[in-house]
């Protein structure tokens, strides 16, 4: 936990590592990573003099193909740049494409850093070349339609 906006003011910075028991929205998502995620968070001030938090989160992962359902690494970048605001209607009332969160006195870097990390996965994760799972390439003996087609044959 962080002081949002004392940290900021103070251009603090946090880094370490992150397990994937330490984030647990991730896990319920079907990411599976080894050791964890290295994650730095900078306090410091945009260019509007407004308190900000830079974030930053990185490390493999393994998550499940949708192709071929088997397992596919992939690797997660993600970066951001948070601006404090004092409260949830001061973020809704913003009329600019700038991201912002509610700055606390106790904010759980965890919980930024793991919605940057979810913000940074793959729409679709699937190997760069693999057999869709009930391809051709299978024997088509399982297939379902396979009874169906000796039917046919038979009348």
């Amino acid at each position: 936990m962080i002081d949002g906006f004392q940290f900021a003011r103070g251009g603090d910075e946090l880094r370490g590592t992150l397990a994937l028991s330490e984030l647990p929205r991730l896990a319920d998502m079907g990411v599976a990573a080894s050791p964890g995620f290295d994650f730095a968070v900078c306090g410091g001030q945009n260019e509007r003099g407004k308190p900000v938090l830079r974030i930053r989160a990185s490390g493999p992962a393994a998550m499940t193909c949708q192709r071929c359902l088997g397992p596919v690494d992939v690797r997660l970048d993600a970066s951001a740049v948070l601006e404090l605001a004092e409260s949830e209607a001061a973020v809704e009332a913003a009329d600019d494409e700038v991201d912002r969160v509610v700055g606390s006195p106790a904010m759980d870097v965890g919980a930024l850093v793991e919605d940057e990390l979810m913000l940074a996965l793959p729409m679709v994760p699937r190997h760069e070349a693999c057999e869709p799972k009930g391809s051709r390439a299978q024997d088509e003996a399982g297939s379902p339609f396979a009874a169906l087609a000796g039917l046919k044959r038979k009348h």
